[in-house]
């Protein structure tokens, strides 16, 4: 068993070096929660990657692309995104900026409660994510997709008018992710990307409030921004960072606790490795990493996160 592990991590190093000198293009399609809205992440670092729609938008593709820069990854990061869309939007309005190019891997989700008129109700999800496929894969017949199922809006669970109102924290981030599982048979689509889980995890572990309308509890972060609809700083970090170990294979903890991103945006070092220490659990639980933490001993300063990326 311990050697099927060596040779199982062994192959996700190996395959991660393969793409640390290709320069692989990720595209992430998505909305207001691939773009960092309410959070300082909506504008970070946009110089070092390619917004499509030319708003500048860094979000969540910059962070990701931040990850893979100081793990000594290569990739060509862009996005397509637009405000309180599903993946409709995209199709009827974006393919011309979408479709103009192959993409090696693309990573997508749809609108937040799966359909405006019917929340909850997988089928639009299920008919665009093929459609979308379709078309990813006539421009590249070998196109890795992967689905981004996402978080529990407290929005929608807490207020009596939500359409998950009293039930569980995190029956809506289940619900989602069963949608997503049955989009999933769409064409070159290798797997679902659990942040909604990875964020419920997080508050069944205490790393995270799962209330944001009762106050924050001392010593927890919230995931929501100030709409307990969109995330926080610490959500969208959360996000970055099981899309990161889902694409590459690396446990999000080998970022470390000194971690470049993390710093600038303002959080502590407690808070950004109980975030990595969730991440690499959740996908941890579904056999997408292995092992493999941090070691510390470099210092962590302005000055060196500025020359790593």
């Amino acid at each position: 068993m311990r050697r099927l592990k060596l040779t199982t991590l062994g192959l996700m190093l190996l395959t991660s070096q393969t793409l640390a000198q290709s320069g692989e293009s990720v595209l992430f399609i998505g909305n207001s929660f691939t773009f960092g809205a309410g959070s300082a992440v909506r504008f970070y670092r946009a110089d070092t990657v390619t917004d499509l729609n030319n708003l500048g938008i860094g979000g969540v593709p910059a962070l990701f692309k931040s990850f893979t820069q100081q793990a000594g990854l290569r990739y060509e990061v862009s996005l397509e995104t637009e405000p309180g869309s599903g993946l409709d939007f995209h199709l009827q309005n974006r393919l011309g900026l979408i479709a103009r190019r192959p993409w090696d891997t693309v990573v997508m989700h749809g609108q937040s409660t799966l359909d405006f008129d019917k929340p909850g109700d997988p089928g639009k999800l299920v008919a665009t994510v093929k459609q979308m496929a379709d078309i990813l894969v006539a421009r590249n017949s070998t196109v890795d997709i992967h689905l981004m199922a996402t978080w529990s809006r407290a929005d929608q669970i807490y207020p009596q008018n939500g359409a998950w109102a009293g039930q569980p924290i995190a029956a809506m981030a289940n619900d989602v992710r069963a949608a997503y599982d049955a989009a999933a048979v769409a064409p070159n689509v290798r797997g679902v990307i659990p942040v909604g889980e990875a964020w419920t995890r997080a508050m069944e572990t205490d790393v995270a409030d799962a209330n944001p309308y009762d106050g924050i509890d001392f010593g927890k972060v919230n995931l929501w921004t100030y709409d307990h609809y969109h995330a926080s700083t610490h959500g969208y970090y959360l996000e970055a960072l099981v899309v990161f170990g889902s694409l590459t294979g690396l446990d999000p903890r080998s970022l470390g606790a000194n971690e470049c991103s993390a710093f600038e945006l303002g959080m502590t070092m407690e808070q950004t490795r109980a975030l990595q220490q969730v991440a690499f659990d959740e996908l941890a639980s579904h056999g997408a990493v292995q092992p493999m933490p941090f070691e510390p001993g470099v210092r962590l300063t302005a000055a060196r996160c500025s020359a790593i990326l």
